[in-house]
């Protein structure tokens, strides 16, 4: 399944052979997650069956009692069957609370194990999704696929399940017990169904759509909600705070209009099954207390058929909540087995190669790429028969306007993406015939972000090498210029650099990464607008930890600014994909073309 068929999961105007499809996919992920749990399942099966029919049993019980066991004391002073059947009554009905108990019990262990196995299963499969996956698929959603989704599962199994079975079960045996005692009534209970079937039907249809819309909806919501939060800083600088309410606002209107239309269906439905079951009730009461009077019905099979006739339209309501929480879990399912169907586009290769001792060459050969590649093979052509050789150790810079392929040049490397044709080489080997670990050894990238995770200092620094020995991460810091700034933190390495580093400022933040990358050590180094973000100290600041990371090592550096250029050997200016001008930077400034109109635009800029 591409990326743009999981973006479309939203949807709600599938035709009916990509509807059939969906369930389809559906039913095998549900089917593949109770898999290992069957034994569990037939024996909880077991235990609910057994159950219900010891709690049906009661009312039949009674009926017994009156009839034979009273009849017995007046007629021969005989006290067994009374005493047998209160006996039998109590046996029953705390057999039918234990395996009740037992039930729940175990259903709830495979929920939850079956939660378990999902969440974790969605993690991973999200982690080892390619970057064109994550660059298509709106955080928010991602984020309500782990949430809000497989809460909506969770009900189901927990809850929604549970009404379901017993229901059916409840009204199946209680069927079979009022057609045992009077099979007139069970005749009557039977034509009282047809319309409640008949309502359950209209709910079943209404909340199908209505459930969708709520969901739908829902995640809308979430979705508008996370990106302003995750943007909140654009938020604030563009000051967009009262268009994004107006949008939430709507949206929120959206989700509540499409909850009162649920909670109207309901309102019809709920009380439409209450009146239908005390017609019922009524009925058999008036029909079976004048064959009571005429001897055609004992009394305590009356009580009986009333005791199940007032229970036995309960359950309907239980099924039309299954209902509910069917269609918010389908939909939920149909989600979540959507982003499980997506295959990375970029696969770990079958039988790997190892990389030789040389340290850092990398070859682009007849390279082409474009993205967005639809089933025919068109796309928009981003490097078009793209040829490179870096040498080990050599540090190139890559400038040029937006969009001319610099950036995709450093994904292609960091095999973030593979080539549509031709290959890229790293010390002579197919960047695709490496395997995964060996390749995120190799190549390091660091970006203009410089992310940090919750957590210490030192952890942050030893992400690429977690094994690291707090000597190791002490001497990368040093080695970059970072020891000074982080021994003056609260408790040094220590130091809980809270959410996304907001603790340390973006010169400090750059410092970390650039530790972290000094750390893991690669043999190519990519610097992606590693120093954009910066102001002019912090970037003084960071250059010095700059020149001893690229040391002795293989470097890409795309920069807009200049000053970072300024410390490679060689200097690739691009243009719609294409090298134009390649050399050092004195060289090309002495030629006079697109890079010495760059240089002199940036020095005339810091006048």
């Amino acid at each position: 399944m591409s990326v743009q068929g999981v973006q479309g999961e939203d949807r709600s105007d599938y035709t009916k052979a990509e509807s059939k499809l969906i369930r389809a996919r559906s039913r095998r992920l549900l089917a593949s997650l109770l898999r290992p749990h069957m034994r569990r399942v037939v024996l909880t099966m077991l235990l609910v069956v057994v159950s219900v029919a010891a709690g049906i049993a009661g009312p039949m019980i009674i009926a017994f009692g009156i009839d034979h066991g009273l009849s017995a004391i007046v007629d021969d002073a005989d006290w067994m069957p009374l005493w047998g059947a209160t006996i039998i009554y109590i046996i029953a009905a705390i057999v039918s609370g234990v395996l009740m108990f037992l039930y729940t019990v175990s259903v709830a262990r495979i929920s939850q194990t079956v939660l378990f196995d999902l969440r974790r299963r969605l993690f991973s499969h999200s982690q080892r999704l390619s970057l064109e996956f994550h660059e298509s698929y709106t955080s928010g959603r991602i984020i309500a696929r782990q949430t809000s989704d497989l809460e909506a599962i969770r009900d189901l199994l927990d809850q929604g399940l549970n009404e379901l079975v017993r229901g059916v079960l409840f009204m199946g045996f209680t069927a079979v017990a009022m057609v045992i005692l009077d099979p007139l009534s069970g005749l009557i209970v039977a034509i009282a169904l047809i319309p409640a079937i008949v309502l359950t039907r209209w709910f079943q249809v209404r909340s199908t759509k209505l459930f969708r819309e709520t969901r739908t909806t829902s995640a809308r919501m979430i979705v508008q909600f996370v990106e302003t939060m995750t943007g909140i800083r654009a938020v604030k600088a563009f000051r967009t705070e009262q268009k994004n309410q107006r949008d939430f606002d709507a949206l929120v209107n959206d989700y509540r209009d499409a909850n009162f239309r649920t909670i109207n269906i309901f309102g019809i439905y709920e009380p439409g099954i209450m009146a239908i079951g005390a017609i019922t009730l009524a009925t058999l009461i008036l029909v079976g207390g004048l064959r009571v009077v005429d001897g055609t019905l004992e009394i305590g099979a009356l009580l009986g058929i009333a005791l199940y006739a007032r229970n036995f339209f309960q359950p309907i309501q239980g099924i039309g909540m299954f209902f509910n929480g069917y269609q918010a879990s389908s939909a939920a399912l149909e989600k979540i087995s959507g982003v499980l169907e997506e295959e990375p586009s970029v696969h770990e290769p079958v039988e790997p190669k190892a990389l030789p001792s040389s340290r850092g060459q990398i070859d682009f050969e007849r390279v082409e790429f474009a993205y967005e590649s639809t089933e025919d093979g068109s796309g928009k052509i981003v490097l078009p028969d793209f040829e490179l050789h870096i040498p080990s150790g050599q540090t190139i810079a890559l400038v040029g306007t937006t969009g001319a392929g610099k950036s995709t040049l450093a994904k292609l490397i960091s095999r973030f993406y593979d080539p549509t044709r031709g290959s890229v080489q790293l010390d002579g080997v197919d960047l695709r015939d490496l395997a995964n670990d060996d390749l995120r050894r190799a190549v390091v990238m660091v970006t203009q972000e410089a992310y940090l995770f919750s957590g210490t200092v030192a952890d942050n620094i030893a992400l690429g090498r977690p094994d690291a020995s707090a000597e190791d991460i002490e001497q990368a810091a040093r080695a970059v210029g970072a020891h000074e700034f982080i021994m003056a933190l609260p408790d040094g390495y220590d130091t809980d650099v809270a959410k996304r580093g907001g603790r340390v400022s973006a010169g400090q933040r750059q410092l970390l990464s650039f530790a972290r990358a000094f750390l893991a050590d690669p043999r190519v180094l990519i610097l992606d607008e590693a120093t954009a973000s910066l102001d002019i100290p912090s970037e003084r600041l960071v250059q010095t930890g700059l020149t001893t990371l690229l040391a002795d090592r293989t470097a890409i550096i795309i920069a807009h600014r200049l000053s970072t250029v300024a410390i490679a050997d060689r200097v690739l200016v691009m243009e719609h994909g294409r090298i134009i001008e390649d050399g050092s930077p004195e060289e090309l400034i002495a030629q006079g073309g697109k890079f010495a109109s760059l240089h002199r635009a940036w020095r005339e800029s810091l006048v």
